[in-house]
C-alpha cells in the first residue's frame, strides 16, 4: 500500500485533465495466493457533483460470467449479496477511502472462490450522462504453495565458533515469480534484527548490525542446493546469540511492472547461546583510504574486540604523529588538547563512543598539516573499592598514516546531450561534465542556465549547491514539476533530467560550475569558475497520425425522422488525443459549409449560426462514443429543408506537457447526402358517384369517406360544394377545417339551407353531411373536397394533399299527388223553401299533412237568346269558396244568407242551400285543391280535382203552414217573434259552450294549419209584410 499511494496521487493529476467521467481500475489480471489479504484500487476523475463520490464493487464469477454478483458499497449497506454479507458485515471484506474520488477493496483473508473479474462502478452524479461508469479487472487466485521449514534446534556455542544454519524454501506456483529469503536474529521481546537476506532480484544485503562483518567475509549466505540455502556466521561474538530463523517471501509481478509479495512466511527458530572464553582483548584501527584532498573528511574507527564490554571499563587515547589529539575515559567523556579543542569547538573534528566496542575520530574537513600517522590506544582499567580506576593492559593497534593533497583548481566543464531533438512528452538529459574529478565532498556548485527559444537572454534555471543543496531560479517555477537534478557520487557530473518536454523547454541551455573553499571562519572563497558550451534542445510536436473517414454515403429519409450522421476516427497520434468535432452542411445555394455544432476537446459545446438561424438547437443530439473513436450527430425530426451535403471537420488536441492543450492535426470527412422529402401522398376519397333521390321535407344525408390518408396523426379538413342547376358555379355549403371548426359558405347563397345543414364525423374518415327537411331548391350536384394537413418538425401545419369525392347527385321532389275526389253523379228533387246539402267527399290524399280549399260550383243554362246561343256551354258560378287557411269567400247575390258550410272530417265537406228556389235548380260540383307546406312554410298547391255533377230540381209548393201563419198576426208573433229570443239567447250559450271547450282541448287544429270554422252571428231575415215566415238561418262558420 505504501507504493501504490504515489500512484494514486500521480493518477489524480492526471485525471483533473480529463473532460468527462473517467473510471479506472487496477490493472490486471492480477494473481493473488488464497489466504492472503489484498486490496484493488479505483479511482474516478472527470466527474460533476460533489467531491466525495460513492463506489460500488461487484464480481463476475467465471461460473457465470453474465451475471454480476454486488459485493459491497460505499453508500448503500443492503447492497451486498447473500453469499458476501457475513464477510462484509465482519470486515472481511470492506472499502477504505483513499481520497474523496479514490477507494481501496480490502479482502482481509482471500478465498478460492472470490476469483472472477471485478468491476467497479460509481453512481452518477453528472447532469448527463457522459464518459465511463465503470471499469473492470480480471483477478485469480491460486493456491499458496510456498514452503519455508528449517530444523529447530538449541545450539551452546564458544566465542570464535562457526555458525552454521539451513532454510529450506519451496513453491510450485505456475505462474512466474521470484523468492527472497532473510535472516533474523531476536532476543526475547526484542525486535528482530536482519542479519543478511538475499532479495528478489538476487541482491546479497547484510543489516546494519552486520554490514561491517559481512565485509571482512565473517557473513556467508550460499545456496546449497535447488530449495536449501545456507547461513555461516564465521568468529561469532557473545553479541550474536539468540534465536536465528528464516523468513521467505513468493513475488510476482503485476501488469504495471511492480513487484508484489503474495505471501511470507517464516520457518522456525534455532536457539544460539554464545560463550565468552577469556579477558584477552584486541584493538584494531581502520579507515576508508589513505590519500585525501583538502577539504576532504575523514573517519578513524578504533574497535575494542574483548569479552562482556558492557562488564568492563576501558579507556581510549587518541593520538597525531605521536601527539595526543584526545582521550576518553570509562565515562566516554572526551579531553582534547589546545589546538584540535579549538577545531573541535569550530565542529571541524569529533572525538566519540559510538557504541560500548567501537570509537571514532572524525575530521570533517582535512587541511594540509592533517597528514601523518593516526593511532588509538585502548587501556582497559579496574574500578577498586574506593571508585578509583586502575590502569591495566593497555594495546594499540599499528598506525595508519595519510596523505592531504592540496585541491587544484584547474578544471574544464562541457555539457552534452545525447537527443537535441525531442518530441512532446518525451524526456532528455543534460550532463554537465567537470574534469578533473572531484571527489563529493570538494564543494562545487553547478548551474544551469537556460535561453528560450525566440528570447536573447539567459535565466538561471537551477542551481546544485556548493553544500549540496538544489536552488531553483525564479523565471522557471514551472520546471520543478518535470525537472530532476541529480549531482555523481564519484564526479563532480550534473545531470539534468526533463520529462515530458514542451514548447516551454526548447531553447538553449549552458551550465556554469564554481569551485570553493570554505575558510577556518566559515567563510567561502571562490577558487575558478567555468561556463560550458550552449546547447541547444529542439522539442517537436509528434507527427500527427488523424486519418478520419472518407467514405461517402446517401440517405434519404422522410421528415420528422432523425437524421443519424456519424465522423469515424480511423486512427489518432496517442490514445490521450482528444478530439474537437465540427459540424458543418453545405446547402446548393451556398458557396461554403454552414456551422452546426462545434464540440470542443473539453466537450463543451457550441451551437454555429446555421442552428441558431434555422433553430437546430432543440433538436441537435451529439453522442460519442466510449472508445473515443466515433461521433455521432443526430438531427431530431428532420425537415425538407435540412435536406443537404453534411460533413464533418475534425481536430486532434493533445494535452502539452505543462497542462495546457495545443491543436496537432485537422482532417475534413467524407461526405454524406441527406434528402429529406415528404411523405408519399397516400390520401384517397371515394371516387363513386351516386345518385340520391328523396322526397320534400325529408333529411337527406351525404356521405364523404376518406378511404386512406398519408398519417394516421395528420389532420383533415372537409369543404362541401352543391353545383346547383342553372348556376354557373360550385358554391361552398360548409367547411370543417383541421380544427373541427364548421364554418358555412355565403348566406345569401345558401338562404335558409344554412340553418338546414348538420356535419358530423362519427368515425375517422368518415363525413356526413345531413340536409334537414329538403327542399326542391336543395337539388343539386354535390361532392366534397378533402385536405389532409401534416405536423412538421417545427410544430407548423402544412397541407400535404387534397382529394375530391365523386358526385352525389341530390334529387329533391315533391309528394306525387293522389289526390281523389268523388266523382259519382246524383240527383236531387227539393220542394221549394227546402233546404238541400252538396257533400264533397276526397276519397284519397297526397299526404296527412294536406290543407284543402274546396269550391263549389253552380251550373246553369244561361237565358235563351238567339238562336245561335243555344248551343253555348252552361253558365258556372262560384257558390262558396273555403281556402286552405280556413278563410271564406263572402256570400254575393241570391246567396247570401242561403248558405251553411260544415267539414264534418277531415275529408269530408258539405254545404247546406237554404230556402230553395226555383232559380237553385242546376247542376252543382265541387273543386279540390290539395295544398302542401314546404320545409320553409310556405304553402303551394300539389293538385286539384273536380267532383262529379249533383242534379238538384227545386219544385213549387201551393198553400203551405207558412202562408196560413203568416196570415195571422197573433199566430205570427206566438210561432216566429217570441221563440226567437228564448231560441237566439240558448244557441248563444250553446256557442260560448262549445267554444271554450274546443279552445282548451282542440286548440292545435288552428296552429297545425286545420282552418277554424269561423262563427257569425245568426242572420234572421224578417219581413212583416210578407207572407213568409222570417228565416232563421247560421251562415258558414257555425258548428253543428
Amino acid at each position: 500500500m505504501r507504493t501504490l499511494r504515489p500512484q494514486l496521487a500521480s493518477l489524480f493529476l492526471l485525471g483533473m485533465a480529463l473532460a468527462q467521467r473517467q473510471v479506472t481500475v487496477q490493472e490486471g489480471p492480477l494473481y493473488r495466493t488464497e489466504g492472503s489479504h489484498i486490496t484493488l484500487w479505483c479511482k474516478v476523475s472527470g466527474y460533476q457533483g460533489p467531491s466525495e463520490q460513492n463506489f460500488q464493487w461487484s464480481i463476475y464469477l467465471p461460473s457465470a460470467p453474465e451475471r454480476e454478483v454486488q459485493i459491497v458499497s460505499t453508500v448503500d449497506p443492503s447492497f451486498p449479496y447473500a453469499i458476501y454479507t457475513q464477510r462484509v458485515r465482519s470486515r472481511g471484506i470492506y472499502v477504505e477511502r483513499v481520497q474523496g474520488d479514490a477507494v481501496l477493496l480490502h479482502i482481509t483473508e482471500l478465498q478460492d472462490r472470490d476469483a472472477g473479474e471485478y468491476e467497479c462502478h460509481t453512481p452518477n452524479t453528472d447532469e448527463r450522462y457522459f464518459g465511463s461508469y465503470s471499469a473492470k479487472m480480471n483477478l485469480v487466485v491460486i493456491p499458496d504453495s510456498l514452503r519455508v521449514t528449517a530444523i529447530p534446534q538449541t545450539l551452546n556455542k564458544v566465542e570464535h565458533d562457526s555458525l552454521e544454519l539451513k532454510c529450506e524454501v519451496s513453491k510450485s506456483t505456475a505462474q512466474h515469480s521470484h523468492v527472497s529469503i532473510s535472516w533474523y536474529r531476536q532476543r526475547g521481546s526484542e525486535a528482530p534484527i536482519e542479519v543478511i537476506s538475499l532479495s528478489r532480484d538476487f541482491v546479497l544485503r547484510a543489516g546494519s548490525a552486520y554490514a561491517q562483518r559481512q565485509a571482512t567475509g565473517d557473513i556467508r549466505l550460499d545456496k546449497v542446493g535447488e530449495t536449501t540455502s545456507k547461513l555461516t556466521i564465521y568468529n561469532l561474538h557473545p553479541s550474536d546469540q539468540g534465536e536465528f530463523y528464516c523468513e521467505a517471501a513468493e513475488w510476482i509481478q503485476d501488469p504495471d511492472k511492480s513487484w508484489y509479495a503474495m505471501t511470507r512466511k517464516r520457518s522456525q527458530g534455532a536457539v544460539v547461546s554464545v560463550q565468552a572464553t577469556d579477558k584477552e582483548f584486541s584493538v584494531r584501527l581502520e579507515t576508508e583510504k589513505r590519500t585525501y584532498i583538502v577539504g576532504e573528511p575523514v573517519e578513524f574507527r578504533c574497535i575494542l574486540e574483548a569479552q562482556n564490554v558492557p562488564d568492563r571499563y576501558f579507556s581510549i587515547s587518541w593520538a597525531f604523529n605521536s601527539s595526543l589529539i584526545a582521550s576518553l575515559g570509562p565515562n566516554a567523556v572526551p579531553v582534547l588538547n589546545n589546538e584540535f579543542a579549538q577545531r573541535e569547538a569550530m565542529g571541524q573534528l569529533k572525538v566519540a563512543k559510538e557504541s560500548d566496542n567501537v570509537f571514532v575520530l572524525k575530521i570533517y574537513r582535512l587541511r594540509l598539516e592533517d597528514s601523518g600517522k593516526y593511532n588509538c590506544r585502548v587501556t582497559e582499567r579496574e574500578k577498586t573499592v574506593t571508585g578509583d580506576f586502575i590502569d591495566k593492559e593497555s594495546k594499540r593497534p599499528k598506525n595508519i598514516p595519510i596523505t592531504v593533497l592540496p585541491l587544484k583548481a584547474g578544471f574544464a566543464i562541457t555539457a552534452i546531450s545525447r537527443t537535441p531533438g525531442v518530441t512532446y512528452n518525451e524526456s532528455f538529459d543534460l550532463q554537465c561534465i567537470i574534469k578533473p574529478h572531484y571527489p563529493s565532498w570538494v564543494p562545487v556548485s553547478v548551474t544551469w542556465r537556460f535561453q528560450p527559444a525566440g528570447s536573447t537572454e539567459f535565466h538561471d534555471l537551477v542551481t546544485f549547491t556548493r553544500d549540496g543543496g538544489v536552488q531553483w531560479g525564479d523565471r522557471y517555477l514551472g520546471f520543478r514539476t518535470r525537472t530532476a537534478i541529480e549531482k555523481a557520487e564519484s564526479s563532480n557530473n550534473v545531470r539534468l533530467s526533463i520529462s515530458r518536454a514542451s514548447d516551454t523547454e526548447a531553447g538553449k541551455y549552458q551550465c556554469v560550475a564554481e569551485l570553493w573553499r570554505k575558510n577556518y571562519n566559515s567563510s567561502w572563497t571562490r577558487l575558478a569558475d567555468r561556463t560550458s558550451n550552449l546547447l541547444e534542445i529542439r522539442v517537436l510536436r509528434p507527427v500527427t497520425k488523424l486519418q478520419v473517414s472518407k467514405s461517402k454515403r446517401s440517405i434519404t429519409l422522410v421528415e420528422n425522422r432523425p437524421i443519424p450522421l456519424n465522423c469515424s476516427v480511423k486512427s489518432q497520434t496517442s490514445p490521450d488525443s482528444h478530439f474537437a468535432v465540427l459540424w458543418y452542411v453545405h446547402k446548393p445555394s451556398d458557396a461554403d459549409g454552414k456551422l452546426i455544432l462545434k464540440t470542443t476537446h473539453s466537450s463543451a459545446f457550441e451551437y454555429g449560426t446555421y442552428a441558431e438561424e434555422e433553430g437546430l438547437r432543440g433538436r441537435l443530439q451529439f453522442e460519442r462514443s466510449a472508445s473515443g473513436g466515433l461521433f455521432s450527430l443526430t438531427v431530431q425530426r428532420a425537415e425538407v429543408r435540412d435536406s443537404g451535403s453534411y460533413y464533418c471537420h475534425v481536430e486532434e488536441w493533445l494535452l502539452s506537457p505543462n497542462h495546457a492543450w495545443y491543436k496537432l492535426a485537422e482532417e475534413v470527412s467524407g461526405r454524406t447526402e441527406v434528402t429529406v422529402k415528404q411523405p408519399d401522398n397516400r390520401l384517397q376519397v371515394n371516387q363513386t358517384h351516386k345518385n340520391i333521390t328523396v322526397l320534400e321535407n325529408q333529411w337527406v344525408t351525404l356521405e364523404c369517406l376518406v378511404s386512406s390518408r398519408t398519417s394516421p396523426s395528420s389532420q383533415l379538413s372537409v369543404e362541401w360544394y352543391v353545383w346547383r342547376p342553372g348556376h354557373p358555379e360550385k358554391e361552398v355549403v360548409a367547411r370543417l377545417n383541421r380544427q373541427s371548426t364548421l364554418r358555412y359558405g355565403d348566406p345569401a347563397v345558401l338562404g335558409d339551407l344554412r340553418g338546414r345543414l348538420h356535419l358530423e364525423s362519427p368515425s375517422p374518415g368518415l363525413y356526413l353531411l345531413s340536409i334537414q327537411n329538403a327542399t326542391v331548391r336543395d337539388s343539386g350536384a354535390y361532392d366534397c373536397r378533402v385536405e389532409e394537413w401534416l405536423l412538421d418538425p417545427s410544430d407548423h401545419w402544412y397541407k400535404r394533399a387534397e382529394d375530391l369525392s365523386g358526385l352525389i347527385t341530390l334529387t329533391v321532389k315533391q309528394p306525387d299527388p293522389t289526390l281523389q275526389v268523388d266523382t259519382a253523379t246524383a240527383n236531387l228533387t227539393v220542394q221549394e223553401k227546402e233546404s238541400f246539402p252538396l257533400d264533397c267527399s276526397i276519397l284519397s290524399r297526397s299526404s296527412p299533412e294536406s290543407h284543402f280549399a274546396v269550391t263549389w260550383y253552380n251550373l246553369r243554362a244561361k237565358e235563351a237568346g238567339s238562336r245561335a246561343e243555344e248551343d253555348e256551354e252552361e253558365e258556372r258560378e262560384a257558390v262558396l269558396s273555403v281556402g286552405p287557411d280556413a278563410i271564406f269567400s263572402p256570400e254575393t247575390g241570391r246567396w247570401e244568407g242561403r248558405l251553411r258550410f260544415q267539414r264534418l272530417s277531415a275529408v269530408l265537406f258539405r254545404l247546406t242551400v237554404l230556402q230553395a228556389g226555383g232559380a237553385d235548380t242546376g247542376n252543382y260540383s265541387c273543386r279540390v285543391e290539395e295544398w302542401l307546406a314546404d320545409p320553409n312554410g310556405v304553402w303551394y298547391r300539389l293538385a286539384e280535382e273536380e267532383s262529379g255533377m249533383v242534379a238538384v230540381h227545386v219544385q213549387d209548393a201551393g198553400s203551405t203552414l207558412q202562408s196560413v201563419i203568416c196570415s195571422n198576426d197573433a199566430l205570427f208573433y206566438f210561432v216566429f217573434f217570441y221563440p226567437f229570443p228564448i231560441f237566439g239567447i240558448l244557441i248563444i250559450t250553446i256557442l260560448l259552450v262549445r267554444f271554450k271547450s274546443r279552445n282548451s282541448s282542440k286548440n292545435s287544429e288552428g296552429k297545425n294549419g286545420v282552418p277554424l270554422l269561423w262563427i257569425k252571428e245568426p242572420h234572421l231575415n224578417y219581413s212583416p209584410t210578407c207572407l213568409e215566415p222570417p228565416v232563421l238561418s247560421i251562415h258558414p262558420g257555425t258548428i253543428d
